[in-house]
């Protein structure tokens, strides 16, 4: 599967096409002569000249979501992102574009997905976190896993990709278009008004910025067309330990004083019962 993945990648450099090398596809060459190793945990680095600005997600935030989404708390959300993404992924080359890949949870649940509908699909996934692509590029072996900024230009052919998928991540309008086929879906999971307020204020979580949804439409519809809209509520029962994760994993880690947070949810209860909601969006380019 990751031939056909690299088939559809552009050099960052000079964005010509890639092809992966004869010798175990351990690097990705272009033809004029440059060459990306895969790290040894599997993923590229096409963070080329000054890099990304943006700041990674660090060690601790990336371990936090690997745990707190392999416990499972947000699987109902995992399987909603592939059922919107299936209906497009119909070609016996379908290809996934998963901007902001994280630890790779979301993706995976649309490559099982797919393989279990007897459609297996390949993928690219992006993040600029390299602790992120080690933890994704360990769950998706099959996807090529590449360290890049989603703001610059995507490494990506036009019109190669059948799905795009946004989870809690910035979102490209212009590229996301160009990359996305005619007839493509972009898949895009934002926090609703609510959102994990039984802890957002004492765990020093960031607030849900007013008018969101106002300004994803208007952000995107210069390029795509709005064609659903659906909302997912989940009701959590979390552990002290899962409740510090859930804070730590999102941009708040970015600032949060670990000591202070260790403190704070030592004191919780057993359980504290929490709100996750959810809006998915689908778009679809405009010709």
């Amino acid at each position: 599967m990751l031939p056909a993945s690299a088939a559809a990648l552009l050099c960052p450099v000079c964005r010509g096409s890639l092809r992966l090398s004869d010798d175990g596809g351990r690097r990705l060459l272009c033809r004029a002569g440059h060459s990306f190793d895969a790290a040894r945990q599997g993923y590229f680095n096409f963070l080329v000249g000054k890099g990304t600005v943006f700041e990674a997600d660090a060690a601790d935030m990336v371990a936090a979501r690997f745990d707190f989404l392999s416990a499972g708390h947000y699987r109902p959300l995992a399987e909603a992102v592939a059922a919107l993404a299936a209906p497009a992924l119909a070609g016996p080359r379908s290809l996934v574009l998963d901007a902001g890949t994280g630890t790779g949870h979301y993706l995976r649940a649309v490559l099982d997905r797919m393989a279990a509908d007897g459609r297996p699909a390949t993928a690219v996934g992006l993040d600029i976190s390299k602790f992120a692509l080690r933890r994704a590029a360990r769950l998706n072996p099959e996807a090529v896993n590449l360290a890049a900024d989603v703001w610059q230009p995507l490494p990506v052919a036009d019109d190669a990709v059948d799905v795009a998928i946004v989870v809690f991540a910035p979102r490209n309008a212009a590229e996301f278009a160009r990359v996305l086929r005619p007839g493509g879906r972009l898949v895009v999971v934002t926090p609703r008004p609510g959102h994990l307020a039984e802890v957002a204020g004492q765990t020093g979580m960031l607030g849900i910025e007013p008018a969101k949804d106002e300004r994803l439409t208007a952000a995107l519809e210069g390029s795509f067309t709005a064609l659903t809209t659906n909302d997912l509520d989940l009701q959590l029962s979390l552990g002290p330990d899962d409740v510090a994760r859930l804070a730590l994993m999102g941009p708040a880690g970015h600032h949060l004083d670990r000591g202070s947070l260790a403190s704070l949810t030592a004191g919780l209860p057993p359980l504290t019962h929490v709100s996750a909601r959810f809006r998915l969006s689908v778009f679809e380019p405009r010709p």
